[in-house]
């Protein structure tokens, strides 16, 4: 596999990860109801609300995917360092957010309700586990750019080995040849400059 291949895999596993992070951190992670209350309470918690390390972790994970591009060498390393710390957060802030106390204390301080409840129910969906995923695919993709990240090119090196390329010496215009004249003139050189005795 080319070096540009695995960069795209990994570019492309950490754009999935940081995706799906955020993507379920604003959907319904758990519901809380205390039917049999003296006040009868239901609440809809989001990823947000039973705590927002996920969203903030896929938001960095992002800034992490441009700088896998911008970066090379041992820099890239450190980069895919952090994106791989960034999915081990997510994953694990997924797992602990749909833990019963702490969906209870997030519904808790949403409203005093929860303090007149008798014995609430929690229920826990899936999307959590799509936050997870999330953050499972973003550490592998820094995983990849450790191992792998010092093979791959930079964005703009083709364009860095254009600028630092030597310019051929060029010869002086021929003023009985219009195309030379009109090639010095691109140059930014004064085709007449020879005609009037100046080096």
């Amino acid at each position: 596999m080319t070096p540009g291949r695995e960069r795209g895999i990994a570019a492309l596993l950490c754009a999935a990860g940081a995706g799906l992070a955020l993507l379920a951190a604003g959907r319904t992670w758990a519901s809380v109801k205390a039917e049999h209350a003296i006040t009868p309470f239901a609440q809809n918690l989001g990823g947000g609300d039973l705590g927002g390390a996920p969203g903030a972790l896929g938001w960095a994970g992002l800034a992490g995917l441009a700088a896998l591009f911008a970066t090379s060498g041992r820099v890239r390393a450190g980069v895919g360092v952090l994106v791989a710390l960034f999915g081990v957060g997510i994953a694990y802030a997924s797992a602990t957010a749909v833990r019963r106390s702490n969906v209870l204390s997030a519904a808790g301080d949403k409203s005093a309700l929860l303090k007149l409840g008798a014995d609430p129910s929690v229920d826990v969906n899936l999307w959590w586990t799509v936050s997870l995923a999330g953050g499972v695919l973003l550490a592998a993709a820094g995983l990849v750019t450790v191992l792998r990240g010092a093979r791959w090119p930079r964005m703009s090196a083709r364009y860095e080995r254009a600028a630092t390329a030597p310019k051929a010496s060029a010869a002086p215009a021929d003023p009985a040849d219009p195309s030379s004249m009109w090639k010095s003139l691109d140059r930014g050189e004064d085709p007449t400059a020879h005609r009037n005795g100046r080096p």
